[in-house]
């Protein structure tokens, strides 16, 4: 299938109300408004197909770069798609469930994630901290390096509560999936969710979200979530 195709297959899919609620999330036009599960029957027939993916990511549509995300092919991505990626996705929903999803399947995603944790620019820290919990979901262990997953718990601890909004979000959830998916720094995780405290998250023109880790760790702890590991980040 070819671009146009997939265009018309979407707007097809679109829904008035599912639109709305995109756009209520940060979205802006242009957007069909398609529910992701409805996606499904399409990406079946485009699985994996990089350059079709990097064309619907380049036409700026919501349900586009979001399927882009969809039938990307990670192996084959470089850290300049990446950027070009990152740059283009203008609110959480493209960084942190499309960029950051697609990221965490590729050998580089540590080392463009520092990177981005480090840049200083609210979704590309957000995308940089999503990106570790996708991780820590889906990897082993013994791939990741406990004194520095301990420095970036300690580096969230300084700073969460003066961060930027969508990138305080990211960051709760980084102590919570370090907490719960990587066993060598649970108890350190733990500790960093009691001292931080609950985080006020501000949402434009909606209520703040008040977000209690240590809350959200103990509910899925007692449910026997400790070690939790999915077998794809990508469903």
């Amino acid at each position: 299938m070819d671009v146009e195709t997939i265009m018309e297959e979407l707007e097809a899919l679109g829904k008035e109300r599912t639109k709305k609620t995109y756009i209520s999330n940060g979205a802006r036009e242009p957007i069909f408004g398609v529910a992701t599960g409805a996606m499904k029957p399409l990406a079946k027939k485009n699985k994996y197909n990089q350059p079709l993916a990097q064309q619907l990511y380049d036409t700026g549509n919501y349900d586009a770069m979001y399927f882009a995300g969809v039938i990307a092919d990670p192996t084959v991505m470089t850290e300049e798609d990446f950027e070009r990626w990152i740059d283009g996705a203008y609110f959480y929903m493209l960084s942190d469930y499309v960029v950051s999803v697609t990221l965490a399947e590729t050998n580089i995603a540590q080392k463009v994630s520092d990177q981005w944790i480090e840049s200083g620019e609210e979704l590309r820290m957000s995308a940089g901290w999503s990106c570790y919990c996708w991780l820590f979901g889906n990897r082993k262990d013994f791939e990741f390096d406990p004194s520095k997953i301990t420095n970036l718990l300690d580096q969230i601890e300084k700073t969460i509560h003066d961060s930027p909004e969508r990138t305080k979000s990211a960051m709760c959830n980084f102590v919570y999936t370090a907490a719960i998916s990587y066993v060598p720094v649970h108890e350190k995780a733990v500790e960093i969710a009691k001292s931080i405290g609950t985080v006020e998250i501000k949402r434009e023109n909606k209520k703040s979200s008040m977000v209690d880790i240590s809350a959200n760790i103990q509910k899925d702890l007692d449910r026997g979530a400790l070690g939790f590991k999915r077998k794809y980040v990508r469903c």
